[in-house]
């Protein structure tokens, strides 16, 4: 059986009941003419070279994709996870040897039972990513108390085992994530999501007005249909080769991608979206934007992703970050004082 019309994906994911394989096919016959010519482009690229730095040529190679055999490599070398392993060699063992409180590890292990249900590598005993994930995920939870275990870090810590199959490389990288790309998503007040969504409307707002007047008249709160998106970086949202193509991307620009791809989604189905009538309908709406060939093909995803937003400046989303940590902050306090009354 091919790898097209396998019942398992190259990742080991099993592709559900439904799955459409014809618009698959479709999508792969031209995507693996694209996968051959970067790969033949990386390839001359990474002739003699032992670490790849960031530039404008790595830049767009790496928005065009990196091939699977290279991900790993590139990823630690684009996003500083390989220059933190060499300045705390020996840290993460250290980690995996001490203990952590009953609670917390209590929620790990939970949380990995039901991780990639879907998933070969995680479902059986052969070749089983479990106790490598428990072990990523005890030693982050020591090495950064303020978060903790937060849920979302198993799927993304459970991702990068797929790709890095190094325990140690997957827990720096998860490292990088959360400490250095991204507004704080997973600190236990949730604050740091709250403003990246209050972030996203506002990004809707200036440069999709119509589709922006249409969620406030249905009354959708942007938590309803983002959270996930955020936690879990895309993973179990999008399909898999898309997921990674955004993370290629994330690893090198940062966290202004999640914003780019958001609006990428609500972008191309933004149609779709105005004709619903009520919340009800919209909320629907915007899980079904998640699924169907435009998500699948993730290489015009990508492309769109760079095109349709526009100027996306760091200041920008900077200042649209501080103007929404002053919002949410401000109201929070008049929560707190309605309630002193």
């Amino acid at each position: 059986m091919s790898t097209i019309q396998s019942p398992v994906d190259e990742y080991g994911f099993h592709r559900p009941d439904d799955f459409d394989y014809s618009s698959y096919e479709e999508f792969m016959s031209s995507y693996l003419r694209v996968l051959a010519r970067r790969a033949s482009r990386w390839d001359r690229f990474m002739k003699g070279v032992n670490k790849v730095r960031k530039s404008r040529r790595v830049k767009r190679f790496v928005r065009k994709g990196v091939p699977s055999e290279l991900r790993a490599q590139v990823w630690v070398d684009i996003s500083g996870a390989r220059k933190k392993m060499k300045l705390n060699r020996g840290k993460y063992q250290q980690l995996t040897g001490e203990g952590l409180d009953e609670q917390t590890m209590h929620s790990i292990q939970t949380d990995i039972d039901r991780t990639f249900p879907d998933n070969i590598h995680f479902t059986n005993r052969q070749n089983d990513l479990r106790p490598a994930l428990y072990n990523v995920l005890v030693a982050y939870a020591k090495h950064n108390p303020r978060i903790g275990y937060c849920q979302g870090l198993n799927y993304i810590a459970g991702l990068m085992l797929l790709i890095v199959r190094k325990e140690e490389v997957a827990f720096w990288l998860l490292d990088v994530i959360v400490g250095n790309l991204l507004p704080d998503y997973y600190s236990r007040d949730m604050l740091g999501l709250q403003i990246e969504q209050e972030a996203l409307r506002q990004v809707v707002r200036v440069k999709m007005p119509d589709l922006f007047d249409h969620i406030e008249k249905m009354g959708v709160s942007y938590t309803i249909f983002s959270t996930k998106w955020f936690i879990c970086l895309f993973i179990d949202v999008l399909p898999i080769e898309t997921v990674l193509r955004i993370w290629d991307c994330l690893f090198y620009e940062g966290s202004k991608v999640i914003l780019r791809v958001s609006l990428t989604l609500l972008s191309l189905h933004k149609e779709e979206l105005l004709v619903c009538q009520d919340f009800a309908q919209l909320v629907t709406a915007m899980k079904e934007i998640t699924k169907g060939p435009s998500a699948m093909d993730c290489h015009s995803f990508m492309e769109h992703s760079f095109q349709i937003p526009g100027s996306f400046s760091r200041k920008w989303i900077r200042d649209l970050r501080k103007a929404a940590a002053e919002k949410i902050t401000r109201e929070h306090n008049e929560r707190e004082q309605r309630k002193t009354k």
